[in-house]
Order: structure tokens, then C-alpha cells, then sequence
């Protein structure tokens, strides 16, 4: 469903993502975790085709990047840390300008569905410029998976979000997979992100290092956990020079 090849991006002669290999299966949930300037948040938006890579393929649901960016953002809802909405407009009259743009049957009926599903029904009408950071995210949540996209890139969802909402989205990503939905999602929470995934990697100084697949056993998913947890301190530590 989501495949890079040697994917490489730079930003004023820094390189920032280091000839990348990807694959993500149809229906699978990759976490993607790494401190702050790994490329995490590149790696999406280039994957979003947001941003051009220097060098590389791209090809998702079946489309190549190198053929057309208009066909692959059809199939992608993208999540990021700017919200993409306009607070003079409510949270319905937002929903309603991205459906039209993608094209949304049953728009109406789509619209009130979402709205329900993250929790803002009773403040549909209420200018986004009124929300709180959280609701602002429920509300980007609801907008990224409003086309029904079968690839979701989310960046932190989890930013801002209290536990009930916290919750909501756990259950829009484990449900995601019986749906065929390919997701990958950036995290700093290690443990919350191995919860919730199929599979889980480290991005550090632009390059997939290491990564792990989830298992059923409780028992062998925790070993797992702390193993990864290891590896990833041990590649994030700083290194002290003599």
C-alpha cells in the first residue's frame, strides 16, 4: 500500500532524510518513533506529497508520486501539527468545505457521523476559533478521515487530546486495520504507539534503524516492548565525546 524507495530530502544543504526504505501493508499501523529532528514530520509530509523529495520513488495505493501527486492525495488523509482549519467557519461549515473539495457522498449524513464519532456534535455550529487545542484535534481527526481515505498520516495525534478523547482515536486506529486502512502515525509516547500498532520503527538522523513487529502474548508483547524501548535509548543517547 505505502512504499518509499531510497528516499532522500534536504533543506539547506542539511540532509534530513538519509535514503529511506519503507513498506507498510494494506490495513497495517506503523508507529514511527524518534526525538525531536529525526524527520519524522518530513517523512510524512513527503509521503503526503507535500513536500518533494530529492531523490527516490513513492508509490501509494497503487499510484506512482513520479506520475502525479493529484490521484495519491485522493487516497491519503493527513493529519499534522497545524490543524488546516479556519476558525471563522464552524466546525460544520469546515467539514462541509473539505467534503465538497474531495468530492464526499452523503456529505450531510458524513458530516453529522464524524462529528459524533470525536465527540463534537453538541458544538457543531461553534466557530473553531472558539475551540480549545483539544478540540481543534478531534476536529482535524474528523477532517483527515472524512474521505474515507484508505492511507492515513498522522503526525502526534495524540497532541492535546484528554483520555476520553485519547480513547476515541484508539479505537478509530484498531478499527482501521479491519477496514483495509494503511496507517502510519509519529509518536513520543513508545509505549502508547507499540499499543496501538501493527509494527513499530525508530527514525533517527533520517534513517529507519531499527524495528519490530507486535505479537498476541502479553508476556512476550511486554519483553518486546522493553527491548525496543532499550534500543531506542540507546540510540537517542547523546554521545559524549572525550
Amino acid at each position: 500500500m505505502i512504499q518509499a524507495r531510497r528516499l532522500t530530502k534536504s533543506f539547506g544543504g542539511r540532509l534530513v532524510l538519509r535514503g529511506i526504505d519503507l513498506n507498510v501493508a494494506a490495513g497495517e499501523c506503523l508507529a514511527l518513533v524518534g526525538p525531536n529532528g529525526a524527520g519524522k514530520t518530513t517523512l510524512l509530509r513527503t509521503l503526503a506529497t507535500l513536500s518533494t523529495p530529492d531523490a527516490g520513488s513513492i508509490r501509494i495505493a497503487g499510484a506512482d508520486l513520479g506520475d502525479g501527486a493529484k490521484e495519491i492525495r485522493q487516497q491519503i488523509g493527513f493529519l499534522s501539527h497545524q490543524s488546516l482549519l479556519y476558525g471563522d467557519l464552524s466546525a460544520e461549515e469546515n467539514l462541509d468545505f473539505y467534503g465538497q473539495m474531495y468530492g464526499v457522498a452523503h456529505l450531510e449524513a458524513r458530516i453529522s457521523t464524524l462529528l459524533d464519532q470525536v465527540g463534537l456534535e453538541p458544538q457543531r455550529h461553534a466557530r473553531v476559533r472558539t475551540f480549545s487545542r483539544g478540540m481543534r484535534q478531534r476536529l482535524s481527526i474528523a477532517r483527515a478521515l472524512l474521505h474515507d481515505p484508505p492511507v492515513l498520516l498522522m503526525d502526534e495525534p495524540y497532541t492535546g487530546l484528554d483520555q476520553h478523547a485519547a480513547r476515541m482515536l484508539d479505537k478509530v486506529l484498531l478499527e482501521a486495520g479491519t477496514m483495509d486502512r494503511t496507517t502510519i502515525l509519529t509518536t513520543h509516547d513508545l509505549e502508547h504507539g507499540w499499543r496501538i500498532s501493527d509494527r513499530a520503527a525508530i527514525l533517527v538522523r533520517g534513517q529507519i534503524t531499527y524495528e519490530m513487529t507486535a505479537v498476541a502474548d502479553p508476556r512476550v508483547h511486554q519483553q518486546n516492548l522493553e527491548r525496543f524501548r532499550q534500543e531506542y535509548e540507546r540510540q537517542t543517547a547523546p554521545v559524549v565525546q572525550d
